[in-house]
């Protein structure tokens, strides 16, 4: 196991931590009862929500390279 492995483990926890912070723009019983409302669809993300995703994204992009290096090392190994 070797240091890429325990960098793959970390940003998973936090990527996870980071997704179930944000907050879900629909409604479960919009599921059920087809009443989804458009008036706030164009509206901007901003403050907390927008760090929120954009942090993903950063976390995102880091992880997926990070499992790469790791499975490009343990390969060569």
């Amino acid at each position: 196991m070797n240091i890429a492995d325990y960098f793959v483990l970390v940003f998973s926890i936090l990527m996870i931590i980071v997704v179930m912070l944000q907050t879900s723009k629909d409604d479960i019983n919009d599921a059920f009862n087809g009443s989804k409302t458009e008036l706030f669809k164009d509206q901007k993300v901003r403050g907390a929500e927008l760090f929120l995703q954009r942090s993903t994204l950063v976390i995102a992009i880091i992880f997926i390279a990070l499992v790469i290096t790791s499975v490009v090392l343990h390969t060569t190994l």
